[in-house]
């Protein structure tokens, strides 16, 4: 009930031209959201990267509506990945396909993916896009989308994507993807979505989750398992160490300031840790999705407001 609450604030307009102009509002989000230059994306990352975690950078934002506001989202991602050279920064891209403008004009976002692939294919060392899932609007769409960049000559190890377990379809859409080698996030999925399409019981979608995750461990793709929850990560620990596979054949992945100290243990353990940094003015539906997730955020933001 709290996170349908959360996904609907995060769909209120009113809402979020509110919030995103205030001055609380930023201030609210500064936990769970860099800031809103490249600049603080780039410090947020470096002290992410002396804690021994890797980063994935999401410039926040989702459906534009003209050609103009498509091209300026893929030229902030450029400045992006001359960011992560530049400054030596253990880090890919996480991007949204309507954020390049999939609504607009598909052939233009087509053109900007592929660009921003093909710079990250030729850095040094090679780096790496993820296209992020969206609703299940856009999941067949999206999935094609990533098989065309996959197949394209020289990208083939620098672009993946995301699968969401609450989806009934996500198992046949794993099948598909491995078949081609391509490199998957595994998440629970923060969308609102019809029980005919996703399985509305928490526990159906964390026993979707274990079943997936263990098809993506065995599989000799290096994968992201995003999660928070403390029993679906000791379940991959034990099962890691079940089939000997070894600790750099896949990663967790986390939000940033989100268990902060889950994190750094999972670190000392020896396993990999992505930490997730988004940043961006356009943070408040991601702020809202973050909240409905875990009620723990809000208790969190309330304790900070009261000491302030």
């Amino acid at each position: 009930m709290l996170r349908m609450f959360f996904v609907r604030l995060s769909e209120n307009q009113s809402l979020r031209n509110f919030a995103e102009r205030s001055s609380l509002g930023r201030r609210l989000s500064g936990r769970f959201v860099a800031g809103t230059e490249i600049a603080d994306a780039v410090r947020a990352t470096q002290a992410v990267n002396r804690s021994g975690m890797s980063v994935s950078i999401d410039n926040l934002g989702e459906n534009v509506t003209n050609p103009d506001e498509a091209r300026h989202s893929a030229q902030l991602y450029r400045q992006i990945l001359d960011a992560i050279t530049t400054n030596h920064l253990n880090a890919n891209i996480s991007l949204k396909l309507t954020h390049m403008g999939l609504d607009v004009d598909e052939n233009l976002a087509r053109e900007i993916v592929s660009g921003l692939v093909a710079k990250a294919a030729s850095m040094t060392p090679p780096g790496f896009v993820r296209v992020d899932m969206e609703g299940s609007p856009y999941t067949q769409r999206t999935l094609d989308f990533v098989q065309e960049l996959h197949r394209m000559p020289g990208n083939a190890n620098s672009v993946g994507t995301v699968i969401q377990s609450y989806l009934r379809r996500s198992e046949s859409d794993i099948e598909k993807l491995l078949s081609e080698n391509i490199r998957i996030r595994l998440c629970k999925g923060a969308y609102k979505e019809p029980a005919e399409i996703a399985f509305p019981a928490k526990s159906d979608v964390d026993a979707n989750y274990v079943k997936l995750m263990k098809i993506l461990m065995k599989s000799g793709i290096y994968h992201g398992l995003a999660t928070h929850d403390e029993n679906i990560i000791h379940q991959a620990e034990a099962f890691a160490t079940a089939e000997k596979l070894s600790p750099d054949s896949f990663e967790f992945q986390m939000l940033y300031g989100i268990r902060r100290d889950l994190q750094q243990r999972l670190v000392r353990k020896g396993w990999r840790v992505r930490v997730y940094i988004p940043f961006g003015t356009e943070w408040y539906p991601y702020f809202m999705r973050r909240l409905g997730e875990r009620p723990a955020n809000v208790f969190f933001i309330a304790r900070n407001l009261l000491r302030s």
